[in-house]
């Protein structure tokens, strides 16, 4: 399904390769969570945090089968708000679109706090006050410009930045796994209270971790083959992040000892885990690598999610100003600036844990959307040869039923953000039909 032409603006330039996909994927995903979550998550698990992110891999193993067959069927930017408008009409579309922003935005917004939690390790007064209203801005502004440049330039910015974050990562687990001691490992205790709910509030934070994947997906224009490297990229990239996220958990939480917790824990757990087996230097390398690594997150999504109100403003269903293509860059220059600002505002003003627990809860919504699509679209054409997610209806029905019941964990001021965002996505569809019709 390719994207309407639009007489009179440029077109978006298809340069995206197979391995940029893959490296978008990968990118994408690993960000913030693997430097921020490991203290968080262990300390509502226990011991049995790696079957958490186990758990949690399998629950977005079936949400990207969904994936890869759905966005194999389409050339046009717009990633699960296009796949809900396509399957279940314009109202739902807005919807999605709506609220996959505000995950975008608050993904943005809790990884720019780790980013200077982490520069911290050396320069402390980046924690806090101006520095770090300095430092983030500087963070959003200095990649929002390579990407304004162009699609080719926001590529290589992430896949050499996808490169640079692997390393201390690879190299963390590697060396790190020579050190764990099973006492430490198993004196891990979960958080005291009723044992469900920490487990589904801890597969909810994992969700933050393993989800971003669709960001990919948005600029579907600028593929130079979908149907084929969309699918490849999803299962490839996803399958590199769980071999990554699992070995890093196991180093973590084998390694420190919950009874003698050394205070760099608490804001910058992979730092104090590394310099538990390689001194001080351990700590810089961790923090270095978590700054590189939320860099090279920072270049993939702000070279992805601007094709989202993109790709709504081509279809009518935002103003048309935000689907300008710089004739020049041939970039949806409007749309990357305001991702920027609105995500720097949010950093500004909300702590890492809110902003990744609204982004889950929000990407949990238009991943069940999607999975809800999947029979839609097989349905419309049950010959289409596309990639095939195995075992018939038994992906989309759990990949469902895995965001339903991840969804009920939801407080009280996600649940009243997301409701402000489906009456403002409300509004939205109502100004737009009734623009159409006037026209």
């Amino acid at each position: 399904m390719a994207a309407p032409d639009v007489p009179g603006r440029p077109a978006l330039v298809p340069a995206l390769t197979r391995a940029d996909l893959t490296a978008l994927v990968v990118n994408t995903i690993i960000g913030s969570g693997v430097f921020g979550l490991p203290l968080l998550v262990t300390g509502l698990l226990g011991a049995l945090s790696p079957v958490g992110y186990l758990l949690a891999a399998l629950g977005i193993a079936f949400i990207v089968l969904c994936f890869a067959e759905v966005s194999a069927q389409f050339r046009a930017a717009g990633g699960p708000y296009l796949y809900a408008r396509q399957a279940f009409g314009r109202f739902v579309g807005v919807q999605v679109g709506w609220i996959t922003w505000l995950m975008r935005i608050s993904a943005a917004a809790a990884t720019a706090r780790i980013f200077v939690a982490y520069l911290a390790v050396f320069w402390p007064a980046a924690a806090s006050g101006l520095a770090q209203a300095l430092l983030i801005t500087a963070l959003f502004a200095a990649l929002a410009a390579v990407n304004y440049r162009g699609v080719r330039a926001g590529a290589r910015a992430s896949n050499w930045l996808l490169i640079a974050k692997l390393v201390p990562l690879a190299l963390f687990a590697a060396i790190g796994i020579w050190f764990v001691r099973a006492a430490n490992f198993f004196a891990w205790k979960p958080a005291p209270g009723p044992a469900p709910p920490h487990r589904l509030q801890a597969v909810l934070l994992l969700i933050f971790a393993f989800g971003g994947f669709d960001n990919a997906m948005f600029p579907a224009s600028e593929m130079r083959d979908p149907r084929r490297d969309a699918p490849f990229a999803l299962l490839t990239g996803m399958a590199i992040v769980v071999v990554f996220y699992l070995s890093i958990q196991v180093v973590f939480q084998g390694v420190l000892n919950p009874a003698a917790l050394p205070p760099l824990a608490a804001a910058q757990p992979l730092s104090a885990a590394a310099e538990r087996f390689l001194g001080r230097p351990g700590a810089w390398l961790m923090a270095a690598g978590a700054m590189i690594s939320i860099w090279g997150w920072f270049a993939a999504t702000i070279l992805g999610t601007p094709r989202l109100t993109f790709a709504m403003s081509e279809r009518g269903d935002l103003p048309r100003w935000l689907g300008k293509v710089h004739p020049r860059f041939r970039t949806p220059y409007i749309s990357i600036l305001l991702y920027v600002g609105a995500s720097w505002l949010l950093a500004l003003s909300g702590s890492f844990a809110w902003n990744a627990s609204l982004s889950a809860v929000a990407r949990l919504l238009t991943y069940g959307l999607t999975c809800a699509a999947l029979p839609v679209f097989r349905r419309r054409d049950p010959s289409a040869a596309v990639f095939r997610a195995p075992g018939g209806w038994l992906a989309p029905a759990l990949g469902l039923g895995f965001c339903a019941v991840l969804l009920t964990q939801m407080n009280r001021t996600e649940f009243l953000l997301l409701g402000a965002t489906v009456l403002l996505a409300s509004l939205s569809w109502r100004l737009t039909r009734r623009s159409a019709a006037a026209a």
